[in-house]
């Protein structure tokens, strides 16, 4: 027995500006099956996580190079 997919999330590897992203949602319109597409905008929230998560990853990278003694 397979499984169903009621959707999928599309991530581009960078913020995009929402009039260069219409054909890019167009294009997905057009793949048979799709019923609909709605874009997420992008919030100051969103900055402010990415900031943080950027941050712990450098402070966890900087450990692991160079690590506490003691």
């Amino acid at each position: 027995m397979t499984d169903r997919l009621k959707g999928c999330t599309v991530v581009f590897e960078k913020d995009i500006r929402d009039d260069d992203a219409a054909e890019i949602l167009s294009a997905i319109k057009m793949v048979k099956g799709v019923l609909s597409v709605t874009p997420d905008l992008l919030v100051p929230d969103d900055w402010g996580c990415e900031e943080r998560a950027r941050i712990r990853l450098g402070r966890e990278i900087l450990e692991l190079i160079y690590p506490q003694k003691g």
